[in-house]
């Protein structure tokens, strides 16, 4: 299936996301972090691990993914959305969109958000809100190295796989680990949550929940 990145698929997302009921996390002691969902144009610039075959996903819509610098002391190396916690007297959309002008250069205004999905609980302590966000076309990525090891634009055709999403059952937990294969890797819990949600809500409609799905043990710090 194509996913071509304009107007049409825009408005259908945020229909989607217009009659979906979010559902938000009432834990205490938890601390607010929000994770900006990133819609851009593929382009020449989408990057699946392990395949290398760009052109096809010209004007082709993706998901803007990061790999997270060594250097961070909370889940360095992972896979991650632009993201991080809330500041003192910033709303959610606010800390979303600073966030990933901080990680990857992208400067939107909130006219960009298309809406939000549910809450996610972390074992590392926060409640992270995925902020949907409608990039488009945007050529220049300007990562801060910091904070992130690289920026891949993964083609939304490639979270379809009829093999995804893959669940690993775990001792830890009665609820399998949830991972999106992404070409010849594949992405964990709790970005790999997020990623599904998306898929299910604003792609296929449905009202799919994600929360209760574990975490791998390198999550968890």
């Amino acid at each position: 299936m194509n996913y071509e990145c304009g107007d049409s698929l825009k408005n259908a997302i945020s229909e989607q996301l217009a009659r979906f009921f979010i559902r938000t996390s009432s834990e205490g002691d938890l601390r607010a972090a929000a994770v900006a969902i990133t819609i851009v144009d593929a382009g020449i610039g989408a990057d699946i691990p392990g395949i290398d075959d760009p052109q096809s996903w010209s004007n082709e819509a993706a998901l803007l993914l990061t790999r997270r610098s060594e250097k961070l002391r909370n889940h360095p190396g992972q896979w991650a959305f632009p993201g991080g916690r809330v500041e003192p007297g910033e709303t959610i959309n606010q800390a979303a969109l600073r966030e990933m002008h901080e990680e990857v250069g992208l400067d939107l205004s909130e006219t960009a958000i298309l809406g939000c999905l549910d809450d996610f609980v972390t074992r590392s302590g926060f409640v992270m809100t995925p902020v949907v966000v409608w990039a488009g076309a945007c050529s220049q990525i300007d990562f801060n190295p910091d904070e992130v090891a690289s920026v891949h634009r993964i083609p939304l055709a490639e979270f379809m796989r009829e093999d995804a999403p893959k669940l690993d059952v775990v001792n830890s937990s009665e609820h399998p680990v949830l991972r999106m294969p992404v070409g010849l890797e594949a992405i964990a819990t709790p970005t790999a949550a997020l990623i599904y949600q998306f898929r299910e809500v604003c792609l296929k409609g449905l009202d799919t929940r994600v929360a209760h799905f574990e975490q791998p043990q390198f999550a968890w710090k």
